[in-house]
């Protein structure tokens, strides 16, 4: 098991995981930096992370499902991806996924892609019920839910003020709109898997927690695979 990689899979699953929305109880495990076996035994309770980076290990060829190259693979992107074939994914999930309805991930044809982008846009409902209903709820999960880049501003404590691209809905088009500031967290209980923030730091943030501070390249990755999404998104 690679303690980088389990350590960074918590920095991304904590914060849904802490909201009940997918994982076993007890999230503040995840932050357990000293304890990598448990949060590696917690990271198999999550079917949908868990799924992808089993199928990025296995294509790429890498014995360790949580090898740090193949969680950033799924988080954040890599090369790795390059290797998983859209052919092969969507009969891996539709084994894995059986039984899960809505969204557009069945008919994803070269569409699919094993990055969380891809599942928060087509595998889960709220993409396909905003085109459906124009309802704002799916806007304001699907901008908390994705992974999104953002610049520290202010740090407060175990708080950060945070400017960010929200998403917003425009014409019928979902697309970033203009930085606003945010508050965010990044340290619960005095427990974190950061050492630290500063004012201009780059970091990515899942839901309301800052995940990690970035590089600039890593912040591009992630906005192209968004941006990869909304388009195709626009053309459907």
């Amino acid at each position: 098991m690679s303690v980088r990689g389990a350590l960074l899979f918590a920095r991304y699953a904590y914060p849904p995981n802490e909201l009940g929305y997918c994982g076993p109880e007890g999230a503040a495990a995840l932050l357990r930096g000293d304890a990598p076996e448990e949060i590696a035994r917690r990271a198999r309770q999550f079917e949908g992370a868990w799924s992808y980076l089993e199928f990025i290990a296995r294509a790429a060829g890498v014995a360790d499902p949580l090898d740090e190259a193949v969680v950033q693979a799924y988080w954040v992107g890599n090369d790795l991806l390059g290797r998983v074939a859209p052919e092969e994914l969507l009969p891996f999930l539709r084994t894995r996924f059986a039984g899960q309805a809505g969204g557009t991930w069945q008919d994803a044809d070269t569409r699919a892609i094993a990055h969380h982008s891809f599942h928060v846009f087509e595998v889960y409902p709220w993409a396909a019920m905003l085109r459906r209903t124009g309802n704002p709820t799916a806007v304001s999960v699907l901008d908390r839910c994705r992974i999104r880049t953002g610049v520290v501003r202010e740090v407060h404590g175990e708080t950060a003020t945070v400017s960010s691209r929200p998403l917003l809905l425009g014409d019928g088009v979902l697309a970033p709109g203009p930085a606003r500031d945010e508050a965010v967290t990044w340290s619960a209980g005095g427990q974190s898997l950061l050492s630290g923030l500063r004012p201009g730091d780059r970091v990515s943030l899942h839901w309301d927690w800052i995940c990690d501070v970035i590089t600039a390249e890593q912040g591009e990755r992630l906005e192209s695979f968004e941006r990869r999404q909304l388009v195709l998104d626009c053309d459907r």
